[in-house]
């Protein structure tokens, strides 16, 4: 999945903004009681999260990396 994929409102999202939606995510999928369509729209949309806090931490080791040189 590439940078263009991820919507703007993740994009916008801060590190913590970000976790606090995947650990939402996550704990409504863990229930037994979940639609299985509304499990792969929130299962996209967590892959999604999850790219952009890749994202975050790519962009941060660049940050240190020209910092140390």
């Amino acid at each position: 999945m590439k940078n263009e994929n991820i919507p703007a409102d993740i994009k916008s999202k801060s590190l913590k903004e970000t976790r606090d939606e995947i650990d939402q995510i996550l704990n409504k999928l863990e229930k037994k009681d979940v639609n299985l369509a509304d499990s792969a729209i929130d299962y996209k949309r967590l892959i999604q999260l999850n790219k952009h806090v890749d994202n975050l931490f790519r962009l941060k080791v660049k940050e240190i990396s020209s910092k140390n040189k």
